[in-house]
């Protein structure tokens, strides 16, 4: 059994300081990613010149080829997935012939956001020494809001944001440590944190108390805590889902010789951008991974939920919703397994799914009543 102690009013206050502060240098560290993204067009800009300068030196090249030459190129598919190209210049009269083989089909991954400019780089690292600043400040903030009524930190909604959005920026950061690149997801991973910290704030701010009794048990640490490292995990993959279909867009209207890109953004920021498969296959391996812990989630909230209210399911709006959750990944997984459904129409599913995963927070909670109805809003 747990008791009840009295709130620290003097920690909780601080926790909203430190919450509003960490919002302050995300907003600085939002600006320096957005001109990074500007200034990075710039080295776009002059590696596209250059890239277009190589292709008249190239004409000039095979103008002065000799008389009776010929290339022939044959492209053949291989057993990877991509293409291979094959290349036959002939001279006639001289029965001399050169062959070359190269991998093709596949666009290569841009630079990221600062291209090749060197002031958009210091700007991107500026960027990501702030979100680190942020993160601390953040974590400091989620701590003495557990410290103030000595328990886990989300009992309802606007702690289990908070915990949300640290753990996005925290999941950003790690990679980045981990060496892997990146920082081109620092400006949306930013920005969401913005934005839900902002509506937690705002919206559905509650001060710090002492929880109901049926939340008195270990199991807020289990079932929460998977849920919010779920959470983080399934706005990744939809900011990787989202940017795939954007990406993709672009890459078939540049094979097509269209200018512009989609949403009316400048072609040199999709350049940036990973290629569409990449961003294709790191959707899939997050799902993929996070899928099993979503899973895990759900059956430590029915054994939750048996010990609190003495039945494992009820069918209670948030169990049906995570459920429903759970059957559109699950989905999507299948389909992006089975032939013909890769690609744009497996994303789908996953935008789909993410949508419902967002309902299941945000609608169940604020506007449904049941057991679940915690948040401490309306």
């Amino acid at each position: 059994m747990v008791l009840a102690t009295a709130v620290n009013e003097h920690l909780a206050n601080i926790s909203n300081y430190l919450i509003y502060s960490a919002m302050a240098v995300y907003l600085l560290a939002m600006l320096a990613h957005c001109f990074e993204w500007t200034f990075g067009s710039r080295g776009a800009v002059a590696r596209r010149s250059a890239e277009q300068g190589g292709s008249l030196a190239e004409a000039a090249a095979a103008a002065a080829r000799p008389a009776g030459a010929r290339k022939v190129t044959v492209t053949v598919a291989s057993a990877g997935g991509g293409t291979t190209t094959l290349t036959r210049t002939a001279l006639a009269g001289e029965g001399a012939a050169v062959v070359t083989s190269g991998r093709g089909g596949d666009e290569a991954d841009g630079p990221g956001a600062a291209g090749t400019d060197e002031q958009a780089d210091l700007l991107g690292r500026m960027a990501v020494s702030l979100t680190v600043l942020g993160a601390l400040v953040h974590f400091g903030g989620v701590l003495t809001r557990g410290l103030s009524v000595t328990r886990w930190p989300w009992g309802n909604m606007y702690e289990f944001s908070c915990a949300l959005a640290l753990t996005a920026v925290l999941a950003y950061l790690g990679l980045l440590a981990a060496g892997r690149k990146v920082r081109w997801l620092g400006l949306p991973v930013v920005l969401s944190a913005l934005l839900t910290l902002g509506l937690a704030v705002t919206v559905l701010y509650t001060d710090s108390e002492q929880l109901v009794p049926a939340l008195h048990s270990y199991w807020l640490a289990i079932h929460v805590s998977a849920a919010i490292v779920c959470g983080g995990a399934f706005y990744a993959a939809f900011v990787a889902t989202a940017l795939y279909l954007l990406k993709d867009a672009y890459e078939k209207r540049a094979a097509a010789g269209k200018d512009g890109g989609p949403l009316g953004v400048a072609p040199s920021v999709w350049r940036r951008l990973p290629a569409a498969g990449t961003l294709d296959k790191l959707a899939y391996r997050i799902n993929a991974v996070i899928f099993p812990l979503w899973t895990f989630t759900i059956i430590a909230g029915a054994i939750w939920a048996e010990k609190a209210w003495g039945r494992y399911w009820e069918w209670d709006p948030k169990e049906t919703w995570s459920f429903i959750t759970w059957v559109a990944y699950a989905a999507y997984l299948h389909a992006r397994a089975t032939a013909g459904w890769k690609g744009r129409k497996a994303a789908y599913l996953a935008l789909l799914a993410f949508a419902c995963f967002l309902f299941n927070y945000y609608g169940v909670n604020i506007f449904v009543t049941g057991k679940h109805s915690y948040a401490g809003v309306g």
